[in-house]
């Protein structure tokens, strides 16, 4: 499945193109709008985007200015040009941006499709060879047998017995009594970002990814296997051994094995990591006491000090006794105003208790989850209680509140790599959890789509935008269009067109009018936009309907 970037400054035009494309039989999944360049560079950092279809002109940062700021930035992008202005200036930059196709302003079915299948067919070619690439460096790298993870999972949880499995213990050299082995422990402060923007959504390909970048940076005189903790989706584990002769040298090797391997997944993959490394273990079942010693350093680490950078904690160290913040009361307090519909005080507390974190000596890691799942569990029994669990919006097993048809993945996420992440992350879960009661609340009033219908037939000559409707029906855009073609045949902006049209066609009988005149009349900004578009939908021009009038 691919994703789609339209970027245009008319919101007709976009809607047209979501309407007269063949998104599911050309296998696109999402598609993304922005309004203007600079907008669009923004949702290319922040999704996976496949084919970008851009207009030539925009405010801000027009097509030619983007079509220049991708080129080194997303070399492998494909683009679609779209323009109403057959300008040599921006054919000639469409060339040397080497784009897949230059459409024209209005845009038919026909060609629009005829330019995404060209791009889906490049993207199908490239996925062809990326996934055979792939699939051979699995192969190679899937010798180690799951037996061995396995293994080492059970000395961790301390659920190995020695006497009953002497016979594994040559697999992870447990059987030489010289060996010496250490932890190294990882936690992937955005993984599900990297996950998203990075892997295409596949949790499997970025643990392959981050385990193979673990085993090339290990040391030659280190033997280490690493992997994913299967109960623990943010945490990766790497168990290293070291043969006799370097005992002395182990801690240092250690921290310059997890120290290249830090810098690399974040110069690869743009991962922020928190390691921490446990101490040296002369026998292999010791493995267990090291391996909670780097958890103890990984939950200790002051999230108010996370600056979006990576964290490598080498050797255990002394902390003091730290006053126990309770934040459950605050939290409660907020649970209630968001519930009786004191929005805004909820977020005037949620805000004085983040501040009161930020002002604290420090904020642990450990406690940072812990008041994230506190403040999920206390959203998710409320929204339960007045129902919203039961409309459009929900709160998700995890405890995120979950709007399917609006909500993305990433407002979803447990990331953060700041304190001020943190601090955005639980003012979304209560922005989310609010937007769910008054859906909920909503629900329980009359709503008949033909207000819209009547809207559009009275105001046709107005910018009508779907935002309009939502935000007045406390309803998603993606529900309303829907429902309105199912009642009417037609899309909102569809349907727009159509009206606008019609009346075109009465205003054209007058003679008195002149074309200029008409296209104002109708809301069209542009004498030669509604030239092409009454052509578009009527095979001829303005001109040529009115003499064939006479």
């Amino acid at each position: 499945m691919y994703n789609v970037l339209i970027i245009d400054d008319e919101e007709p035009l976009r809607e047209a193109i979501r309407i007269i494309g063949d998104w599911d039989g050309l296998g696109i999944e999402h598609i993304y709008e922005a309004t203007n360049g600079r907008l669009g560079l923004e949702l290319l950092g922040q999704h996976h985007i496949d084919v970008v279809m851009v207009d030539m002109k925009m405010p801000e940062l027009n097509g030619i200015e983007f079509l220049r700021a991708i080129e080194k930035a997303y070399p492998h992008l494909l683009t679609i040009v779209i323009s109403g202005y057959n300008d040599f200036e921006f054919t000639r930059q469409a060339i040397q941006s080497r784009v897949v196709d230059y459409l024209l302003k209005p845009i038919n079915r026909q060609d629009l499709n005829q330019a995404l299948r060209k791009a889906v067919d490049i993207l199908e070619s490239r996925e062809q060879s990326k996934n055979k690439f792939i699939s051979q460096n699995i192969t190679l790298n899937m010798s180690l047998p799951k037996l061995k993870e396995k293994l080492y999972l059970s000395i961790l949880d301390g659920s190995f017995k020695r006497q009953a499995n002497t016979a594994l213990l040559p697999l992870i050299g447990a059987d030489q009594p010289g060996n010496r082995f250490g932890v190294i422990v990882l936690r992937l402060l955005n993984r599900d970002e990297i996950r998203r923007t990075r892997f295409h959504g596949d949790a499997d390909l970025m643990d392959f990814a981050v385990t193979n970048v673990l085993a090339q940076t290990s040391d030659e005189r280190l033997s280490c296997f690493s992997f994913s903790h299967p109960r623990r989706e943010r945490e990766v584990v790497s168990i290293c051994t070291l043969a006799p002769g370097q005992e002395e040298h182990m801690a240092l090797l250690l921290a310059q094995v997890t120290q290249k391997a830090v810098a690399n997944l974040h110069g690869l993959f743009s991962m922020v990591v928190v390691a921490g490394l446990g101490k040296l273990c002369t026998d292999v079942l010791e493995l267990a006491s090291a391996y909670m010693d780097a958890k103890t350093l990984i939950h200790s680490t002051d999230v108010l000090k996370l600056e979006g950078e990576s964290i490598l904690h080498t050797v255990p160290r002394q902390m003091g006794t730290l006053e126990e913040m309770s934040w459950t009361e605050r939290l409660l307090s907020i649970q209630k105003d968001a519930q009786t519909g004191q929005a805004n005080r909820a977020k005037v507390l949620l805000g004085d208790l983040l501040k009161q974190l930020a002002s604290g000596p420090i904020f642990r890691l450990q406690d940072a989850d812990r008041m994230m799942k506190e403040f999920h569990f206390l959203l998710r029994e409320a929204a339960i209680e007045l129902g919203a669990s039961t409309s459009a919006s929900a709160l998700n097993q995890d405890g995120a509140l979950e709007e399917p048809e609006q909500v993305g993945e990433s407002d979803l996420s447990a990331d953060f790599t700041s304190f001020v992440h943190y601090g955005q992350r639980l003012n979304r879960m209560l922005e989310l959890y609010i937007a769910g009661v008054q859906h909920a609340q909503a629900g329980n009033q009359p709503f008949d789509i033909t207000d819209i219908k009547r809207h559009i037939d009275r105001y046709y000559f107005e910018d009508i935008k779907i935002s309009f409707f939502a935000e007045t029906y406390f309803l998603s855009r993606e529900y309303l269009m829907k429902l309105f073609k199912q009642q009417f045949g037609y899309g909102i902006h569809e349907y727009v067109q159509k009206v606008r049209m019609d009346k075109a066609k009465e205003l054209l009988g007058d003679s008195s009018l002149k074309i200029q005149e008409i296209s104002d009349m109708l809301g069209y900004k542009d004498k030669n936009y509604f030239s092409k578009a009454f052509r578009n939908y009527y095979q001829v021009s303005p001109s040529e309907y009115r003499v064939s009038l006479q």
